[in-house]
């Protein structure tokens, strides 16, 4: 992969762009990020889906037909050209992220990226830079800060539910023995393999609760093929296991498994001196978009009492468990598109930044690099 653009030395030349809704987007890519995870978010009167660039047609998804008077582009430059466009969310590829986003920011535009950010923490500290040079606003769509499950772990530290916590599992585990068609386990490509695709979910969650580890040790590798984990393969890996080290005894386990043939597979485990809480089942939202369910409709983001945490605390030597009801109401995914908007009225913080963002990669970096040599490696 080529090194990352310098940044541009002025932006006197790139138009302002409005600053008070409805904001004209622009999606990059036509393809399931964009149609589940993007464009029910993008809802009136803060957003107006302005229009879609999908390079090749495809009558069997047409968004000319799904979203009537949508603009639809072949290339990226005739989308960025057009000055009516004041946002550009980009869903394709992880590789293409660097410099699309690169572009779409030098345009004036202000950008959404899905995860992964990009491949490299290089290219991520030169988007941030960029994005601050140009006066725009960057944001990385780690959109699982917003699940159910995770806001109620973050109520209960905020409260001291656990005291000090001691150890925190956090898993994204599913049965899948037979590889599925597409690119995220195609070897050899920047910024594939489950520990950049699921992984920078929970690793995410991880850095936002604790900030960085002091070291990290992890198991990265492929459980489809019975290749060994830890095996010579790069990019497309299935599964992996990464520990997180942190200076006050807090170990962190992050892991996802491909092969995982478990009813009820473990979401959170975390343990601390005063109390614990186990979470079994993935937040709903994301079963509910791909079955039409959309924000606003009844029942959206509402998990069954079943699937709710319990948390086992003591009281007078005995020890006491009840499940613990997700904070109501729900802030579901369109929380992170409220952010994004009131950081570009008020020129404030973005959801997610590209700072934040490079941290994550680092951290995936350097699991990478602690899977190869199969030693413990400091972060810096």
């Amino acid at each position: 992969m080529s090194a990352p653009s310098p940044p541009p030395t002025s932006t006197a030349a790139i138009p302002c762009p409005k600053t008070s809704p409805p904001y004209n987007v622009a999606v990059i890519g036509y393809g399931l990020s964009a149609k589940i995870f993007q464009i029910p978010f993008l809802t009136s009167p803060t957003y107006k889906l302005y229009g879609i660039v999908q390079r090749t047609p495809n009558p069997a998804s047409n968004p000319a037909t799904d979203f009537p008077g949508t603009i639809v582009w072949r290339t990226t430059d005739a989308m960025l050209a057009d000055p009516a466009v004041h946002i550009v969310i980009i869903t394709t590829l992880p590789d293409s992220h660097f410099a699309l986003a690169e572009a779409a920011l030098k345009a004036g535009k202000h950008v959404v990226v899905e995860k992964p950010f990009v491949p490299t923490s290089a290219e991520a500290d030169a988007l941030a830079e960029i994005a601050r040079q140009s006066g725009r606003k960057l944001a990385v769509y780690q959109n699982r800060r917003f699940d159910a499950d995770f806001r109620t772990i973050q109520k209960l530290i905020k409260e001291d539910v656990f005291g000090r916590i001691v150890e925190f599992e956090t898993h994204f585990d599913r049965h899948t023995p037979v590889s599925p068609a597409g690119w995220r386990q195609q070897a050899g490509r920047p910024g594939v393999g489950q520990v950049y695709d699921l992984g920078t979910h929970l690793l995410d969650q991880v850095v936002c609760l604790f900030g960085m580890p002091a070291r990290v040790t992890a198991f990265v590798g492929n459980q489809r093929s019975g290749r060994e984990i830890g095996g010579e393969v790069v990019g497309g890996e299935d599964a992996f296991t990464v520990l997180l080290h942190y200076r006050d005894g807090l170990l962190v386990t992050a892991k996802a498994a491909a092969i995982s043939p478990e009813s009820e597979q473990l979401r959170f485990w975390v343990r601390g001196e005063k109390a614990s809480f186990r979470k079994y089942h993935l937040d709903c939202q994301e079963d509910q978009l791909k079955a039409g369910l959309r924000p606003g409709d009844p029942f959206y983001a509402v998990e069954p009492g079943s699937h709710y945490g319990t948390l086992t605390t003591i009281k007078d030597g005995s020890f006491i468990s009840e499940k613990v009801t997700p904070p109501i109401p729900a802030a579901t995914y369109t929380e992170f598109y409220r952010l994004f908007a009131k950081a570009i009225e008020e020129d404030g913080p973005v959801p997610v930044s590209a700072e934040e963002a490079s941290k994550v990669i680092k951290v995936i970096e350097l699991a990478q690099e602690s899977s190869r040599l199969f030693q413990t490696v400091s972060v810096s």
